[in-house]
């Protein structure tokens, strides 16, 4: 009998989100804000279930889109980054690099539990946050997840969880 393997892909326009950031680089240098139009790809792995697919398209479609849902329009923060400082103070965020210091509405933002605002961690948070959503709302745990943020054409990076 042949070792058979499968894997799904969804990428769709509603999975694009628009957010700032920066990141810090070199460990003492920190970009100018900026943001993109990102792109979110997901790929699974696993064994076909009773009904002959990996897992379904539109429940997939739909918690990614609950993640970026909470990307878009947002001032993305990284709440783990050892050079730039987050603070939340009531209605706000005050953010700081050294000299340089930024003060935004706290619902206009988004503190992420990652080190830096980078594809590569993006790519890791959204990855962690489609893992327990499939977990919780559908009991369920692909053999491997591929998360792939692509923040401009041609340009993007990729995570993978294996269970």
């Amino acid at each position: 009998m042949a070792n058979e393997k499968y894997k799904i892909t969804v990428t769709k326009d509603h999975l694009v989100f628009c957010s700032g950031h920066f990141i810090s680089y070199e460990n003492s240098k920190c970009e100018r804000i900026h943001g993109h139009n990102y792109r979110a790809k997901i790929e699974i792995e696993g064994k076909l279930d009773e009904n002959h697919y990996v897992f379904d398209f539109i429940a997939l479609k739909h918690r990614t889109k609950e993640i970026t849902d909470l990307l878009d329009h947002r001032m993305m923060l990284a709440k783990n980054n050892a050079f730039i400082e987050v603070r939340e103070e009531g209605n706000r965020v005050c953010v700081k690099h050294k000299e340089k210091e930024w003060i935004f509405p706290a619902e206009d933002c988004v503190i992420l539990p990652i080190s830096n605002t980078t594809a590569e961690q993006l790519a890791l948070y959204i990855g962690k946050s489609l893992l327990e959503s499939l977990k919780k709302q559908h009991n369920y745990t692909p053999d491997i997840l591929r998360v792939e943020v692509e923040e401009s054409f041609g340009q993007s990076a990729t995570c993978e969880l294996q269970s």
